[in-house]
């Protein structure tokens, strides 16, 4: 009888602990999501802090990063269903919608607020003014892109015509530009980070002007998925988006120095201390949005930039190309 009591005691505690065994099981089984990203830059410090500090594994997910070097490639990745999620401008969401595909993208949060960009000289200007780029070349990215568009944007705010009183060579590939205007091509270039403050450091090139500071706000830099993908991992989607608020609101509260520290892992060629003047640079610009939601004064200065660029026919409704609803139930 009394084996018999043993036994059943120990049932019963085997009974207990296995739900709580269950229970660990659960929480480290992690949700695969597949994330491309336009470029890999510090612009994007928000992000890789809702990495580095385990915000994406509280919320159960895990991040498969990879690049598409340009918004059309990042783009085309996430209408062929090679990748769940979008992280470039809403630049493209638009033009997809205005082809009239029926299953188009959606921005459901914003990362960016202002261009990135900075431009970078070959000789140190501390007294530039744009009125100087009359008659030079000018390395500014792809056409169509909204690096492009928001240079355009603020030289034609200085009474500058961007095709007759300059030359802007969008002949050279995104991610090679820094090579091409260290190897002589170009008398400016526009850089993100960390590339413009690595190029400073070495003496190859000097930053002279942020495109940002000067263009103002703008629906910048977002994610986006397919509607179809958004409906059907509505909980996965808000998840998502609760990590990257999360790194938002913790870079809005800590120093340049502290994001440095904190975004190190994902730049291990980069020098902290490189890292740092970087993050004071976004942070002065005021380039981080402190809430993924999409502000529709910003939309609509985007289309007025792509407009005034030739790259916009007709503009497509807020409604359409922006979900808030996901960035709403977080936020609450």
């Amino acid at each position: 009888m009394k084996i018999s009591k043993k036994i059943l005691c120990i049932g019963l505690c085997i009974l207990l602990i296995l739900p709580a065994f269950a229970g660990c099981r659960k929480q480290e089984e992690k949700t695969k999501v597949t994330l491309c990203e336009v470029t890999h830059s510090i612009f994007y410090a928000p992000q890789y802090v809702a990495m580095n500090l385990g915000y994406f594994e509280d919320e159960g997910i895990e991040i498969e990063l990879t690049n598409g070097q340009g918004a059309d490639k990042v783009m085309s990745a996430v209408l062929s269903d090679n990748v769940d999620i979008g992280f470039a401008g809403p630049e493209a969401s638009i033009y997809v919608y205005n082809e009239g595909k029926e299953d188009h993208t959606q921005v459901f949060a914003l990362l960016t607020q202002r261009d990135g960009s900075f431009l970078v000289a070959r000789e140190p200007d501390p007294n530039f003014t744009w009125d100087k780029l009359k008659g030079k070349n000018i390395l500014p990215g792809r056409k169509g892109g909204v690096p492009y568009m928001a240079l355009e944007y603020v030289i034609r705010s200085h009474g500058l015509d961007p095709y007759t009183d300059l030359t802007l060579d969008n002949s050279i590939q995104f991610a090679l530009m820094a090579g091409a205007f260290t190897s002589g091509t170009g008398d400016y270039v526009t850089l993100f980070e960390p590339t413009a403050s690595m190029l400073e450091a070495e003496g190859k090139g000097y930053i002279v002007a942020s495109v940002g500071e000067e263009a103002g706000n703008i629906a910048y830099t977002g994610y986006f998925a397919k509607k179809s993908y958004i409906e059907k991992n509505k909980d996965l989607v808000e998840r998502f988006t609760r990590a990257i608020y999360r790194g938002q609101k913790w870079v809005a509260n800590h120093s340049a120095e502290e994001i440095a520290k904190a975004v190190a892992p994902s730049f291990p060629d980069t020098d902290v201390a490189l890292l740092t003047t970087v993050a004071k640079r976004y942070q002065e610009i005021g380039a981080w949005r402190d809430t993924p939601m999409v502000d529709e004064a910003a939309y609509q200065k985007l289309q007025e930039v792509m407009t005034s660029a030739g790259e916009l026919d007709k503009e497509a409704p807020f409604s359409e190309v922006i979900n808030n609803s996901i960035a709403e139930d977080v936020i609450d």
